[in-house]
């Protein structure tokens, strides 16, 4: 199931997962209008390549590590960071290990919806 928008609670287990590139995975976890949450798991040597957008971000890093580059600038973060987006900055992770991350975009991310 996926998850809908504005709903109250959300029980992890009942959410599917989506995989969006080679050992990458997510859920959508929660969303509104200005505001979406995406739990996402990569395995040890995962791209999430080079692209833009328009929203803003926010990402925690739940666990393991990552290279992150961000408008040119590169580093390295490990489980506890959190990094921060610009609208339409350049950005990209390489997983060190198999790691976990949370995004927060703001507004939602009409793209991560199934119609």
């Amino acid at each position: 199931m996926l998850v809908q928008k504005e709903q109250l609670f959300t029980d992890f287990a009942s959410i599917d997962w989506e995989y969006p590139a080679e050992g990458i995975k997510r859920k959508v976890m929660s969303y509104g209008d200005q505001l979406m949450a995406v739990y996402v798991e990569f395995k040890k040597g995962a791209v999430g390549t080079l692209h833009h957008h328009p929203h803003m971000q926010i990402t925690y890093i739940q666990s393991g590590s990552f290279d992150v580059q961000i408008a040119g600038k590169k580093q390295r973060q490990k489980g506890g960071d959190f990094y921060f987006i610009p609208a339409n900055a350049e950005h990209g992770v390489v997983a060190l290990e198999e790691s976990i991350l949370i995004d927060f975009f703001t507004p939602m991310r009409e793209d991560f919806i199934k119609a």
